[in-house]
Formats: C-alpha cells, sequence, structure tokens
C-alpha cells in the first residue's frame, strides 16, 4: 500500500488541506497497516496472509448479509470487512497505531473482522430503550447489524454510552421492583419506563419506608390514601432522599441521578392545596414521571365507597351485590371465578382472566410470598351473594387442596405442572 506523499512547506496551502483531509479520511485499517509496513513491524509474509484472507472475508460477510455472487454486494462487503476492522483496531488499542500494527501482525485480518462484529453485536443485544414493554427481538440483528457494520467508532462509542445508562437504569429498575416483590413480567406487561420506577422507589421510601419491608408497591388508589395521610401529618418535605437498604455499589450513580427530581416533586405533592386526583391523572406529568399500578377494580370499588360515604355520612362496606358485579364482571363460571379467587389469595390485581405470561408471573409470586387462601374467603364472604357463598367458598377450598401442593412445589422447575393445572381449572388464554 503506498502512503500518500508528504507535502512540502512550499506547497499551495488548498492543496496542503486536500492532503491532509485525504490522509485523515483513511479509515483507521489501513492507518495501522501502512504504518506497519512504514515501521518494520509488518513484514511481507503477513502482508500476504492479510492478501489471501481479505477475499474470503469478504465472501463471508456478502454471503451473510445478501449474496456472495454479486459485485456490489462483495464492494460493500469489503466496506464492511474494513470498518470492523478499523472499529475492533481502535476500541481495543485506543487509536495507538503502533500497538493496532502489532495486532495485525500477531493475529489473522479474519480474527480483527470478527472482533468488531461480536463488539457491534453486544451493542445490538443491549437495551434500546428503558421501556419494559420495548424488548428486542432476536430476528432484528442481522438488519442492525448491518447498519452498524458501515457506521464509525464516534458513533459506536456514542451509542455504547447510551445503551450503557439505559441497561444500569433496567437493571436498578429491577432491583428495585424485587425489593418491593413487584414481579418483572408486571413491569413488562405495564410497559413501564426503568426511570419511572426508580423514581417510584425512591418517593415510596420518602413516604411510606415500611412499603419495601412489607413488598407494597401501589396502585393509584393505594398511593392516593398513603399521601392523604402524609398530608394530615403536616410533615415539611425531606431535603435529601435516603437510598434504599442493600442498594448495589455499581447502581448507585443511576439511582442518585433521579434524587433530585423526586425531591422538586415532594413539596406539590404533600400540598394539601394541589388536588390529588389531579397529579394522578393517567395523561398528567406527574404519572409519566412515576408508576403506579392499574387496578381498575380497585379504583372502581374505591368509587363507589366514595359515593356511599357522601350519601351515609360514613364509609360503610359496600353492599355485596355491587362489588361482586364490578369484580367479576359478569364472569360468574368457576374457571373465572377459580382465576379471582387464586389472584386475591396471591396478592396479585383482581383478574378473572390471565393470559399465559401472567399465570407464569403469579406461580412466581406464589413460591417467593406463598399462598394466603383466607384472603379469597374473606372476599367471599364480604361480596359474594349471599345465596351463593358457601358453595363459592366450596369451590375454594376444594380447589386449594387439590392445587396448593403443585402450585408450590420447588421441584417443577420450569413452572410445567402449575401452568398446566392453571390452564385445566382457571381461565388462562395464550
Amino acid at each position: 500500500m503506498t502512503l500518500p506523499d508528504t507535502p512540502s512547506p512550499d506547497a499551495h496551502p488548498v492543496a496542503v488541506a486536500n492532503t491532509l483531509q485525504l490522509h485523515d479520511a483513511r479509515p483507521f485499517f489501513e492507518k495501522a497497516l501502512a504504518y506497519g509496513v512504514q515501521h518494520g513491524v509488518i513484514g511481507a509474509d503477513k502482508l500476504a496472509a492479510i492478501n489471501a484472507d481479505a477475499p474470503k472475508g469478504m465472501v463471508q460477510i456478502a454471503r451473510y448479509f445478501g449474496s456472495e455472487f454479486l459485485r456490489p454486494e462483495l464492494e460493500k462487503a469489503r466496506d464492511r470487512m474494513v470498518n470492523l476492522i478499523s472499529l475492533y483496531l481502535l476500541d481495543t488499542t485506543e487509536g495507538d497505531l503502533h500497538q493496532a500494527a502489532i495486532s495485525l501482525r500477531d493475529h489473522s485480518l479474519l480474527s480483527r473482522s470478527k472482533g468488531g462484529s461480536d463488539m457491534l453485536k453486544r451493542l445490538i443485544g443491549m437495551p434500546e430503550s428503558s421501556n419494559f414493554g420495548m424488548a428486542g427481538y432476536a430476528d432484528a440483528e442481522t438488519p442492525l447489524l448491518a447498519v452498524w457494520s458501515l457506521r464509525s467508532h464516534a458513533d459506536y462509542r456514542a451509542e455504547l454510552a447510551r445503551r450503557t445508562q439505559i441497561a444500569q437504569a433496567i437493571h436498578a429498575a429491577q432491583w428495585l421492583a424485587e425489593q418491593f416483590d413487584l414481579d418483572p413480567d408486571e413491569l413488562e406487561a405495564a410497559g413501564a419506563d426503568a426511570e419511572a420506577v426508580i423514581r417510584t422507589g425512591l418517593l415510596m421510601l420518602a413516604l411510606a419506608p415500611r412499603a419495601m419491608d412489607l413488598g407494597e408497591w401501589p396502585n393509584t388508589v393505594a398511593f392516593e390514601k398513603m399521601l392523604m395521610a402524609q398530608r394530615k401529618k403536616k410533615l415539611a418535605p425531606p431535603s435529601q432522599l435516603r437510598l434504599p437498604p442493600g442498594l448495589p455499589a455499581e447502581l448507585r450513580e443511576v439511582v442518585l441521578a433521579h434524587c433530585a427530581s423526586v425531591l422538586a416533586d415532594l413539596p406539590r405533592l404533600l400540598d394539601s392545596a394541589t388536588l390529588v386526583r389531579t397529579l394522578l391523572r393517567p395523561t398528567g406529568a406527574f404519572r409519566a414521571r412515576y408508576f403506579l399500578l392499574d387496578d381498575p377494580l380497585a379504583e372502581v370499588d374505591n368509587f363507589h365507597r366514595s359515593l356511599d360515604a357522601l350519601e351515609e355520612g360514613e364509609e360503610p362496606p359496600l353492599p355485596a351485590s355491587k362489588t361482586w358485579t364490578k369484580t367479576t364482571q359478569g364472569n360468574d363460571d368457576e374457571h373465572s371465578l377459580l382465576t379471582l379467587f387464586l389472584c386475591l389469595a396471591s396478592g396479585v390485581p383482581k383478574k378473572t382472566l390471565l393470559t399465559e405470561k401472567t399465570a407464569a408471573s403469579l406461580v412466581r409470586k406464589l413460591r417467593k410470598s406463598g399462598l394466603q387462601p383466607a384472603l379469597a374467603t374473606e372476599f367471599i364472604r364480604t361480596h359474594a351473594p349471599g345465596v351463593h357463598q358457601q358453595d363459592y367458598i366450596a369451590l375454594w377450598t376444594s380447589f386449594v387442596q387439590d392445587a396448593e401442593k403443585t402450585l408450590l412445589s420447588d421441584m417443577d422447575y420450569q413452572m410445567h405442572d402449575a401452568l398446566a393445572l392453571l390452564r385445566r381449572e382457571c381461565n388462562v388464554v395464550g
């Protein structure tokens, strides 16, 4: 490979600028190769090996992305190969030409190309969004690799930094959710943002520290009640937030980054002049920054309790038939009722229909926190139509006796037996 001539001091300024621009525009692989030859790092034998390996690599890359039989594909494959090698050399040597030349001397050309490809595959495998509902798909790797194999090292480093920050936020959100016994599947199903989960965890530690110990992540109704209780105490907003106990050191920075925004929100949250319902509007700015569980049935229940309280001047329990109708939504077959009772006994949002994913999430929660059949029994006694209460309790008791061992079994590692039981006895759709 011929190096560009060094311009003389008397050369025309435009010529000098063009020469320097040409030199700077060369791929790093070409610079390292030229440097290696010029300084005796790369000898004739190695050059011959590189010349022999280059066509093989080009054909492999062309075949991977399209066809090795079309000239345009081979030309693009050459560009990709040069760029992949440049990416790897730049990243592993930090732009040191001498070290890059040694790397080319001591290793095959194809291994340097593969090194660049592996870098990009790891990058593509990192989360692109902090939204748990925006998971990527494996079949997107090839088209993404096709794009990134022609991008610059600066682009790669910028994207790596961005995705690393996202990955750290997701890791921190998952860790926080785990402390509150919140299943990751619930985050994915709700499309929660990792940053919103972190902010909510910090907010709960400030307003209701025992929530973590009790494993209670708030829904809208629970959060409103907790906030109203705090307002009655008329406490001043804290000047700083405490971090969750046991927070891993590598997650401290990403969690600390959200403390300022939570502290800024606290005065308004604790201000009795601010309507809580206004703050908690689904489309409001507050809800966009924080993650509260959706529990429509709890909201309906709370609404009717509020109406009754206005009429009676107190807060008596709802009439049984009203709560039962709102909860079951007319689904009073045995499969739907057992699904509802199991949700109640598991401490998850009340549903009469489960997807495969939520069923698996429910089983995992059961095996972590246990089954509390009395919660469902109490719900039946309080809210079910009186004429059917004994029948529903008998149905539930029989189910628990038959299913508890399978649902809680630590030998059913893949949950095959537990999920098969739920498909048979409850309301589960694919």
